[in-house]
């Protein structure tokens, strides 16, 4: 299943970053298998709200919260600012950035601002939704648990069930 810049468009993408992001994003769909109307719905739900329609590929706060942040795996100082949330669905905290780059095969490590270029943020997005499960909770038509699993609570929920209303008008088997 792929997407088109207009169905981009019409879900809430400027035409800039429709075109921008477009192969990539169907690139993405076919290597992750969200090959549904409502996995690719439930995806570009979510993608959409964590870059604010593909404008941001880096988190806006500094990161300063998530030092020390053993969860994430930041151990070293320094380590909330260096790997604060990237890409379409923003990526966040060393272990993060270590399996992503082991899977990818890309030094995310010593460079993360790679996360920040339309290739990886796209493609760090089908990982992360690939890796935490997310075809099964979008089966399921489960905003939900797909937020929980992406931010950890329901922050921006409002704005995601917006995002997916406007995909599930526009994009069909």
């Amino acid at each position: 299943m792929k997407v088109t810049v207009e169905q981009l468009h019409q879900i809430g993408a400027s035409e800039v970053s429709a075109n921008k992001f477009v192969d990539l994003i169907n690139d993405t769909l076919a290597q992750f298998e969200i090959n549904t109307a409502l996995r690719v719905q439930h995806f570009l739900a979510q993608v959409m709200h964590e870059s604010a329609a593909f404008f941001y590929l880096k988190e806006l706060a500094s990161g300063q919260a998530y030092e020390n942040r053993k969860d994430l795996g930041n151990i070293e100082v320094g380590d909330g600012v260096k790997f604060k949330g990237r890409g379409l669905i923003q990526i966040t905290g060393r272990a993060n950035y270590i399996a992503i780059g082991h899977d990818l095969n890309e030094d995310f490590i010593s460079h993360p601002e790679l996360l920040e270029t339309p290739k990886y943020a796209t493609l760090s997005a089908g990982w992360f939704w690939n890796k935490h499960g997310l075809n099964a909770l979008a089966d399921a038509d489960d905003i939900i648990h797909i937020t929980k699993r992406i931010n950890g609570g329901l922050n921006g929920l409002p704005d995601r069930e917006n995002y997916l209303r406007k995909a599930k008008l526009f994009i069909h088997e």
